[in-house]
């Protein structure tokens, strides 16, 4: 969505808010598609002493599986956005200040760019996943490991004393 700023650029105290939803179901992640829902973007671009900012936030649901269980979850995950817009550059601030080309902005691209960027490569169902077990293949988070415990090299002797028929 391109956004002209063009009623606020030369007036301080000015303001435009903006609202739009992006479809980003064909966004490939590390071999899924967690986004299938629209993602929103809100917030408002604001004229402070002749400073132009862009604030606002990408909320959206992801559909994930976790990297410990591999089980499916769904997660909500909200990016805030914070730009500094000017029509060119005073000096060498480029990474701070995004271009504006004329009197727009792409607020679209810059929404993507944030909530892209912000995603996690690590997604757990909870911080307190157990995982699936190596030996057996359980989810130790709904029940018990059934693997005999491997016994250490060190103490496999006495192990076999202990296992050996009286």
């Amino acid at each position: 969505m391109r956004l002209n700023l063009g009623s606020i650029i030369h007036k301080p105290g000015g303001s435009l808010p903006f609202l739009f939803s992006m479809d980003l179901s064909e966004m490939e992640f590390f071999g899924e598609y967690p986004v299938t829902e629209p993602v929103t973007v809100s917030g408002t671009v604001k004229n402070r002493a002749d400073v132009l900012t862009l604030e606002g936030d990408v909320k959206g649901i992801l559909h994930l599986s976790c990297d410990r269980c591999a089980k499916g979850f769904s997660a909500t995950k909200t990016v805030p956005l914070h730009f500094v817009l000017a029509k060119e550059l005073a000096g060498d601030e480029e990474d701070e200040i995004v271009l504006l080309d004329g009197d727009e902005v792409d607020v679209r691209e810059l929404a993507f760019t944030a909530f892209v960027l912000e995603m996690d490569t690590k997604n757990l169902c909870s911080e307190d996943c157990k995982g699936l077990c190596p030996g057996c293949g359980v989810n130790l988070n709904e029940e018990a490991c059934r693997c005999k415990p491997a016994v250490d090299p060190r103490w496999a002797a006495l192990q076999q004393l202990v296992d050996q028929p009286e």
